[in-house]
């Protein structure tokens, strides 16, 4: 089977600027409409959405491979890492450490050149036992085996991609690197974050982690386009919720010819999406400091306060007594003279003509 790598001068890559055009233009308005929100926040807001972006992407990163990470030892690691004062920290794992640790230096030291041994430093601080589940895996150093990527039970096995040969793995990275460190390149550099991902996945340099190692190495190349290291969108979350066009888009592409158009309208329209949901988080929380700021002083009790964040935070489903009294371990009683001292206060509304399907909303 044909793959890209095999191509006489193979990262001479083409695409159809045409198709790209427009969507790479609303690519960059978004991002500039995000830093522009940004910019006017205080700097605890700035902290936490800060911080919750960084969770995701650690989070999600790892997901995509099937690994689940514990979310409040990830919030943990970052948040200290970070120099947050962050109630509630809990001890982290190694391994939890380790992956904050490449995220976090990916993004906080974007301007740094890449070099091997920093993506070794990368590559170790993911496998700290040396180990990939059971398996012995080569840390630190580009692989010095054959790589294939496999799918299905033994005997049903399915070849997905033939990663290039380990003794041209070395040269191949020498190129990518100086390339990833051109000063003044006329390519765009929302593009070159795309090429680079797509590059570095084909070239496999490691025994594994080669996912999460290219994710991070986006996230750096998206932090050198922004000019910062404040992380306000993630990627990765995004490429969560798009795996399987994802894989699909990457295979189809690994076989072709040179023109890689298709990943690079597949990755644009990931990031889209990934501002756009981050442009639709940031408007919620200016509503919910919004909402805060105007009844500071507002006389609420604990209960109160609880359900009010919820529906703040985009209550699923209707608002009835019995759900108030069931969230808030509460008598429906009760429940019902929180509610109607909310609507005495005008901060709730009613809905709905009475009876059974009486539920209420904000104001």
């Amino acid at each position: 089977m044909h793959y890209i790598y095999q191509n006489e001068n193979w990262t001479a890559f083409t695409w159809k600027e045409s198709t790209l055009m427009a969507l790479l233009a609303e690519v960059h308005r978004l991002r500039g409409k995000l830093t522009g929100q940004m910019g006017v926040l205080g700097f605890r807001m700035k902290e936490q959405t800060q911080l919750s972006t960084l969770t995701e992407d650690v989070l999600r990163s790892s997901e995509i491979e099937g690994e689940r990470l514990n979310t409040d030892q990830v919030r943990s690691s970052i948040a200290r890492r970070l120099g947050m004062e962050h109630a509630g920290l809990v001890p982290s794992d190694r391994h939890v450490d380790g992956v904050v640790d490449m995220t976090l230096d990916a993004v906080q030291h974007y301007r740094i050149p890449l070099t091997d041994d920093r993506l070794f430093a990368w590559h170790a601080a993911l496998f700290p036992t040396g180990r990939s589940g059971l398996y012995s895996i080569t840390v630190g150093q580009y692989r010095n085996r054959e790589m294939q990527i496999v799918s299905g039970g033994m005997g049903y096995e399915r070849v997905h991609y033939q990663a290039p040969p380990p003794s041209v793995v070395k040269a191949e990275m020498d190129l990518f690197l100086r390339w990833i460190n051109e000063e003044n390149s006329p390519l765009d550099p929302i593009l070159k974050a795309a090429i680079a991902h797509f590059r570095f996945i084909i070239i496999h340099p490691f025994d594994d982690g080669n996912g999460r190692m290219a994710r991070a190495l986006t996230d750096m190349l998206l932090a050198r386009a922004d000019g910062s290291p404040e992380r306000y969108y993630s990627m990765s979350s995004r490429i969560m919720v798009e795996r399987k066009q994802y894989y699909a888009v990457l295979q189809r592409v690994q076989h072709s010819e040179g023109d890689i158009t298709s990943w690079l309208v597949w990755f644009l329209e990931c990031l889209k999406n990934a501002l756009i949901e981050a442009d639709q988080q940031l408007q919620g929380a200016l509503r919910k400091a919004d909402f805060w700021s105007q009844h500071e002083h507002t006389p609420l009790n604990e209960r109160q306060r609880l359900l009010l964040n919820r529906l703040l935070d985009g209550f699923e489903g209707y608002l009835k007594t019995s759900k108030w009294a069931r969230i808030a371990k509460c008598s429906t009683d009760t429940a019902l003279r929180d509610i109607k001292d909310l609507m005495d206060k005008g901060i709730l509304q009613q809905q709905d003509s009475g009876g059974r399907s009486t539920h209420y909303t904000l104001v």
